[in-house]
Formats: structure tokens, C-alpha cells, sequence
């Protein structure tokens, strides 16, 4: 498909009013690398309630371990965005359709970021909105489970938990089905926002997939407001998925939005072709066209390759770990959890490329140890299982 492309320099204002409307989720396909839905429709009988009753009418969040906010407000990153639940196959190298059986998996980008961190042993908070059903207060749950804040978890009667069908088929496609029209992550109001711990935060992590349907559009947006303003750095993952996306157009026009806003970039091969019209996503001076006056740092991931970086300074590239694959889902949530919690603790690595180096080669093996497990979260490695496998790779 064609498209005109945008350049980030133009690109339009972090916060331009785009047309809202509501995803179209159709049937198609990409290359090998990207993704596919089949369907989606209102998953009204998706989870019990029997839980969720208990909690009739709390719209607030569910409070941490000792009932109030106490994190190391130095280190925090608080990421932004939906949380869902993944259902992976039990067995690799199907088609959902083939698959005899599938194993549930909280998933979801942002939430993702905030377990790793947390995992890690940095300090995270999340914030969105689940349904108030058996899926959304378990997700709730294992955010604080994980050590994750989930004081900014919003909870809706009206819509349910997002779902997700993923599968890594034995062509390399990724194959998706989602179950959110509209779900309740696409529902959170900018006044259901906790603003205390955006303001609170060291880094400010989202995706794109926000951006996409109203309420969630304008929370997003008043969100990275305040925390631009309280100087908290901005940290922006596209994390492209076309078919939420009303068309191709939008979709563009969405992620380069709030392109110039972000102070770190982290986006995937594919995603330089989408923004690029289709240019070589491995071309220096292709990557250059993404490159923004404000930008502190772009990474470009490369699977089981490693990654590239770029700042005004320097760049270069870190190779990654091979591994066995079994599932790549959050591979790329995984190691923007590596480096942001590295960032959180020491944002003058953004200055020195030696350590800069040595924190990416950490978020590579972060990425490379979530492949080797099914589902996101549950896959996420320990600082101590990323500090052995970099061990062993040296020796």
C-alpha cells in the first residue's frame, strides 16, 4: 500500500485533534515480520464476573501492598496504555485455527514495560483501564503481584478486559485476533488520570495503540502533557498494529502526531518501512528522516540481530544473543524494559556511549530471554537470569 510519507520534521503537533473513529479490524496480512488479524467482535461473554462483584461499583484502582503510594520517586517509570490478555498456543509453529489448545498470558505492551522494570528490580507504575470482570481485577492483580504500582488502574463496568489470540506460525507471521470493540482499555477518560504519579516519575513510557479511539486519545494526550511539563522524560514505542487502526493513513498520521514530543524512540525494521513509504529500514539516512531536533536517542530493534542506536553524538549497533525461539511476544517490551530501567537509574548514560553500549547489551538479552518462554509477562526475566546469560555468553 501506498503511502505518502510525513516527515517527522513536519510531522504534524504532538497534540493535533486527528478525526477519531472507531478501529475497523479486517482480515489481511503482512510480510513475515508484521502481523495479522483475522476478527473481532464484543466479547460480552469473554470472562465470568463472579469475581468482579465483589468489587461492584470501585472504579478506582487497587492499592499496593500497604495501601499508598511509596516508590523511589527518583527511579520511576510509569508507562501508559492497555493491558489485556494474551492466549498463546500450546504448541509452536501453528495457525490459531490449528492450534489444539492455548495457555493465558497477561499481556499488553505499556503493562508489559512496567512488569519488566519491576522484574528488574526498577521501580514501575502502570496506567490504564481494564474491565471490571474476572480478567481486568486478575490483571490488576498481578501488577502488584510483580511489584507494579497500580494505583492509576482504572476499572470499567461497561466494557470488558481486552483479549489477544497470538501465534508464531512456522512461516515466521505473526498471526493475531482481537476482541475489543471496543474493549476497556479504549475507554480511560483523561479525569480518571492519577496525574500525582505522572508527575512523580523519572520516565513516561507509551505506545501508539492509545492514540487510536476516543476517550483514550485525549487521556493519552493530557497525560504526556503534564508529564512534559513536570520535565519527566518521554519515552514513545510505536508498537505498530494496522488493522486497530481505521486505515493506513491514520495510523501514520497517529504515530508521527506525537513523533517530535518523545525524548526516546524505540521502533522495529518494519515500522521504518511503514513511516518511510516503504525505504530500507537498514539505510542510515533513512533512519536519519526519524530523527527529530529533540531527540535524545532512537533505537531501531532487530530480533535476534541486537539493535541499532542513534543520538546526536554517536551511533552504532550492539548484537544481540541467539537463542531458541518459542515465542517472540513482548521480545520488544522486554528490552525497552531493559534500557529504560537502566536510563531510570542513570540518565547520564545517555551521554557516554561505552555505557550506553553496555546497557543495550543488557536490554538485547532482556529480548532474548523472553523468546524462549510462551506468553509476555510470564516470560520476562530477573536481572539475576539477564546478568548469567551475559555471563555466559562472554565465557
Amino acid at each position: 500500500m501506498a503511502l505518502h510519507v510525513l516527515a517527522p520534521s513536519a510531522a504534524p503537533s504532538c497534540f493535533t485533534d486527528l478525526n477519531s473513529a472507531r478501529p475497523r479490524l479486517i482480515r489481511t496480512s503482512f510480510s513475515s515480520s508484521s502481523s495479522r488479524v483475522l476478527y473481532s467482535f464484543n466479547p460480552s461473554a469473554a470472562a465470568s464476573t463472579s469475581s468482579a462483584r465483589r468489587f461492584r461499583g470501585q472504579t478506582k484502582a487497587l492499592w499496593g501492598n500497604n495501601g499508598s503510594l511509596e516508590t523511589d520517586d527518583s527511579s520511576l517509570v510509569v508507562c501508559f496504555g492497555e493491558m489485556l490478555i494474551d492466549f498463546v498456543p500450546t504448541t509452536s509453529g501453528l495457525s490459531l485455527a490449528e492450534a489444539p489448545a492455548f495457555k493465558k498470558a497477561p499481556g499488553g505492551a505499556p503493562a508489559n514495560v512496567a512488569v519488566g522494570i519491576a522484574r528488574l528490580g526498577g521501580q514501575a507504575a502502570f496506567i490504564g483501564k481494564v474491565g471490571e470482570d474476572e480478567f481486568g481485577y486478575m490483571l490488576a492483580d498481578i501488577l502488584k503481584e510483580n511489584n507494579v504500582n497500580n494505583q492509576g488502574v482504572r476499572f470499567d463496568p461497561g466494557a470488558r478486559t481486552a483479549l489477544a489470540f497470538v501465534t508464531l506460525r512456522k512461516d515466521g507471521e505473526r498471526e493475531f485476533m482481537f476482541y475489543r470493540n471496543p474493549s476497556a482499555d479504549m475507554l480511560l477518560k483523561e479525569e480518571e488520570l492519577d496525574l500525582d504519579i505522572i508527575r512523580k516519575a523519572k520516565i513516561f513510557h507509551y505506545g501508539s495503540i492509545s492514540l487510536i479511539t476516543e476517550p483514550c486519545k485525549l487521556a493519552h494526550i493530557a497525560a504526556a502533557r503534564v508529564a512534559k511539563d513536570a520535565g519527566v522524560l518521554l519515552s514513545y514505542d510505536p508498537n505498530l498494529r494496522l488493522p486497530l487502526w481505521p486505515s493506513a493513513e491514520s495510523a501514520r498520521n497517529g504515530i508521527l502526531s506525537i513523533w517530535d514530543f518523545a525524548d526516546i524512540i524505540k521502533i522495529s525494521e518494519e515500522e521504518i518501512s511503514f513511516l518511510t513509504e516503504g525505504e530500507d529500514p537498514y539505510d542510515d539516512a533513512v533512519v536519519s528522516k526519524l530523527f527529530h531536533p529533540n531527540l535524545k536517542l532512537l533505537l531501531v530493534t532487530e530480533g535476534p540481530d541486537g539493535c541499532r542506536y542513534y543520538s546526536k553524538k554517536f551511533n552504532g549497533r550492539v548484537s544481540g544473543l541467539q537463542v531458541n525461539q518459542v515465542d517472540t511476544t513482548g521480545a520488544g517490551d522486554a528490552f525497552v524494559a531493559g534500557i529504560l530501567s537502566q536510563l531510570a537509574s542513570d540518565i547520564s548514560l545517555l551521554q557516554d556511549e561505552g555505557r550506553l553500549r553496555e546497557a543495550l547489551k543488557f536490554a538485547n538479552a532482556c529480548g532474548a530471554l523472553t523468546v524462549m518462554e510462551r506468553g509476555a509477562i510470564p516470560a520476562l526475566p530477573t536481572r539475576e537470569a539477564v546478568n548469567n546469560a551475559l555471563v555466559n555468553m562472554v565465557a
